[in-house]
C-alpha cells in the first residue's frame, strides 16, 4: 500500500470562446492529470489546474511522497505544506494537495473495493443534480469555423443555447456567466430565460463586475426571478452590503474561499450559499468538513466549477453525494469540454440533469491512455503554460480593460 510513483501529466483540451468578466476562454484549456502508483500496480487518479506553478509544486513534493502509505493523507498534506515552504500561499498548497488527495482516495477505494463516497461517510443521495452553465460566446474562435454551439451574444442566443443544453443533458436549473454586457442586457437575458423555461431555477454570476449600487438595482429588478445571485461585487464588505437588501440569497466562490475567510463570513453574513470546490478547499475530505461548517452556521452549499474533465467530475459527484446540506444543483463546465475527456466513456452520464454516483471502486472511472497521450502532445505543441483570458481578448479588442467593477 506504499506509493511507488507519482506520474504528473499536463494536458490541453479544446475550449469554446466563452466570455466572462476578465476576457474570453482561449482555444485550449489546461489541466494536470496525476497517476499515483501504489505497490501491486493499483493507480489512483487525480485532476486539477494545469498552470505552470501547480506542475512545479507537484514536482517539488513528488519524491517526498513516494514511499508513504496511500492511506496517510494527513501526513501527505503536511508534507505538501512543509516542502512548498512559506513563500507559497496556503491556497496554492491546497490546490496541489487536492489533486494528490483525490488520487489517494481513488487508490484507497480500489484497494478496498469500495467507491470513494463510502470513504467520505457514505452517500446521502445517489444522483447529483447539475446546472446548465450558460455563457455569452462567439460563434467560434477567431480564424476558426463556428463550433457546435454557435454564437450567444443576446437573449435569443442564450435561450437557444439553454434549449440545447436542456435537450442534451436534461438540466433542471440554469446559470448564466454574467459581467460581460451592461446589466440591463443581462437582466433582459435572465427574463428571457425565465419566460422560455418557466419554473426552472435561475442564477447569474457576474464575477464581481458590478458596483454595490448596480447590484442593488439588479437584485431588485430580478426579485422573485433568481434562485440566488452569485458574486455580484468584490470583497466581503461589499457582498454583505448587497446581501442586506437583496431578496434572494447571495452566493460566492470568491469571498469565502478558505477556512481562514469563513469566520468573517459568519460575522458579516455576506452570503447565504457557499460554493464549494475541492480543487481550492484542499480535497474531498476538507470539502466535506466545509459542509459541516456551513450546516453549523446555517449556510447552504452549492458547488463551483471551472473547465474540467471526467476525473474531476467523478470526484465532484462523490463528494456531493456525501454532503447532506449541498442543497443546490452543482455547477459544471463538463458539457463544454466533454469531447476531449481522459476517462473511458460509459460511467459518467447525465440523466435528467443529474449524474449517477459511480458505484465502481474508487472514483469508478478508468483512464484512457490514448486520450491522455494525445492531450499531452497537444499541450506540448501549444506552448501554453497559463490561462490568459484578458490577453486573448485583446487580440480581438486591443483596448479591452479587465478592471472591476466594470458596471
Amino acid at each position: 500500500m506504499r506509493i511507488t510513483d507519482v506520474v504528473v501529466t499536463p494536458i490541453a483540451f479544446a475550449d469554446p470562446p466563452l466570455l466572462n468578466s476578465t476576457g474570453v476562454h482561449e482555444p485550449l484549456a489546461l489541466r494536470t492529470v496525476v497517476q499515483l502508483v501504489v505497490d501491486g500496480g493499483v493507480v489512483g487518479l487525480g485532476e486539477g489546474s494545469g498552470e505552470r506553478d501547480v506542475l512545479d509544486h507537484l514536482e517539488a513534493v513528488r519524491t517526498a511522497i513516494v514511499g508513504r502509505s496511500v492511506f496517510e493523507t494527513g501526513l501527505i498534506e503536511s508534507i505538501v505544506f512543509s516542502k512548498l515552504g512559506p513563500d507559497v500561499s496556503a491556497m496554492r498548497k491546497r490546490r496541489v494537495f487536492s489533486i494528490l488527495e483525490v488520487a489517494c482516495l481513488d487508490a484507497q477505494g480500489k484497494l478496498l473495493g469500495v467507491p470513494v463516497v463510502d470513504l467520505l461517510g457514505g452517500a446521502v443521495r445517489s444522483w447529483i443534480p447539475y446546472s446548465a452553465y450558460l455563457f455569452y460566446k462567439w460563434a467560434g474562435h477567431p480564424d476558426a469555423e463556428p463550433d457546435e454551439w454557435g454564437a450567444a451574444l443576446d437573449p435569443a442566443g442564450l435561450v437557444a443555447q439553454a434549449r440545447r443544453m436542456v435537450e442534451l443533458f436534461g438540466f433542471g436549473s440554469l446559470k448564466l456567466k454574467g459581467g460581460v454586457f451592461p446589466p440591463d442586457e443581462e437582466i433582459a437575458a435572465i427574463r428571457a430565460l425565465a419566460d422560455a423555461f418557466p419554473g426552472l431555477p435561475l442564477r447569474i454570476d457576474p464575477n464581481g463586475a458590478w458596483s454595490v449600487e448596480t447590484s442593488h438595482r439588479v437584485a431588485s429588478e430580478l426579485s422573485g426571478v433568481l434562485e440566488y445571485l452569485e458574486d455580484p461585487v468584490l470583497g466581503m464588505d461589499a457582498m454583505a452590503e448587497v446581501a442586506a437588501r437583496a431578496s434572494m440569497p447571495l452566493a460566492t466562490n470568491m469571498c469565502v474561499v478558505s477556512v481562514e475567510t469563513f469566520a468573517e463570513a459568519v460575522t458579516k453574513y455576506p452570503v447565504g450559499v457557499v460554493l464549494s470546490d475541492h480543487h481550492y478547499w484542499g480535497g474531498l475530505r476538507h470539502t466535506r468538513e466545509l459542509g459541516a461548517l456551513c450546516d453549523t452556521f446555517g449556510l447552504a452549499m452549492s458547488m463551483h466549477s471551472n473547465s474540467h474533465l471526467g476525473i474531476s467530475l467523478a470526484a465532484m459527484t462523490h463528494v456531493a453525494a456525501a454532503t447532506p446540506n449541498l442543497a443546490y444543483a452543482c455547477d459544471t463546465h463538463y458539457p463544454w469540454n466533454r469531447h476531449d475527456d481522459v476517462v473511458q466513456p460509459g460511467v459518467l452520464r447525465f440523466v435528467d440533469g443529474a449524474v449517477p454516483v459511480p458505484t465502481g471502486p474508487g472514483l469508478g472511472v478508468e483512464l484512457d491512455p490514448d486520450a491522455l497521450d494525445r492531450l499531452h502532445r497537444q499541450y506540448v505543441d501549444s506552448g501554453r503554460r497559463s490561462r490568459q483570458d484578458t490577453v486573448y481578448m485583446r487580440r480581438v479588442q486591443p483596448d479591452y480593460d479587465p478592471t472591476l467593477p466594470r458596471f
